[in-house]
């Protein structure tokens, strides 16, 4: 069934996923379908591991540009989007800050 608001209309949802070196920017409707979802990683030197803070700033420095390319990909405007979801944890603290 389909989720309809008071309104009648499907509803959209931007959704943003950053727990770990992987950063996402969804955009999905409320009859399930996925409009766009672009991610960008952050990748670590050969043998240095897990950067928390590293990895926070790259998500910092492309979030703006991956909303941008996100709303593209689903034509849309901000205003079109009806609610945000993002993840709240777990995962490592630097990143989701």
């Amino acid at each position: 069934r389909v989720k309809m608001g008071k309104d009648g209309k499907v509803k959209i949802c931007m959704g943003f996923e950053g727990s770990a070196n992987k950063i996402g920017v969804g955009i999905v409707t409320s009859a399930g379908d996925i409009l766009a979802n672009p991610r960008r990683t952050y990748i670590t030197p050969p043998g240095t591991g897990f950067m928390p803070r590293e990895t926070a700033v790259h998500h910092q420095q492309v979030i703006v540009p991956l909303v941008k390319e996100c709303l593209e990909e689903a034509n849309l405007k901000p205003e079109d989007i009806d609610c945000l979801a993002y993840t709240k944890g777990p995962g490592m603290g630097a990143p989701l800050v």
